[in-house]
């Protein structure tokens, strides 16, 4: 009984902090000009293909698959005696798969609601953090400094999880589009 009352406060901790993340809007100027930035860009079809639309779904979701998988599996691999260089690879090769990523999630953030839009830059913040964690990890590893490759690719892996869950919010709870009805 007890677990499942922690489970419940956390829960609720974690869905009172979102809305507050979507009612705060403190950030809505810089929004506003980024959005307006993004979808100003002349990416004619492009802009349809980063969005997932031929595919009829967000191809973001699906992009974030190389860096999270790889990171995932580098983070796994640091526990295995031996497989440093394995665990350094997928890393650089997580880091590699960020920008498609990222190019397709900043395209369909533009044009999502202020509500949305502002998990999104949460999302959006989180996924610097992890980027950056990781960088530092790769950096560490390939320096030979094992041990602090892994606890920043530890720590990256917890930004991961933070924007993952922020991301999956704005995707299900707020049922975000992959693009606007023509």
């Amino acid at each position: 009984m007890k677990n499942t009352h922690t489970l419940g406060t956390a829960s609720t901790w974690w869905l009172t902090a979102l809305d507050r993340i979507e009612r705060a809007t403190v950030a809505d100027p810089a929004i506003r000009v980024l959005q307006r930035g993004i979808r100003s860009l002349p990416l004619g079809e492009v802009r349809d293909l980063l969005r997932g639309r031929p595919l009829g779904h967000p191809v973001h979701p699906v992009l974030v698959q190389v860096p999270i998988g790889c990171w995932l599996s580098a983070g796994v691999l640091d526990a295995v005696p031996g497989a440093q260089r394995a665990a350094t690879t997928l890393t650089a090769v997580g880091l590699a798969g960020v920008a498609p990523a990222a190019v397709a999630g900043w395209a369909d953030w533009a044009d999502l609601p202020p509500e949305q839009a502002r998990v999104g830059l949460a999302h959006a913040v989180s996924n610097v953090a992890a980027v950056a964690c990781f960088s530092v990890s790769l950096a560490a590893r390939l320096r030979g400094r094992t041990a602090k490759g892994r606890l920043w690719g530890w720590g990256g892996l917890t930004a991961v999880g933070l924007s993952g869950a922020l991301g999956g919010h704005v995707a299900y709870r707020e049922a975000a589009g992959p693009y606007p009805e023509p």
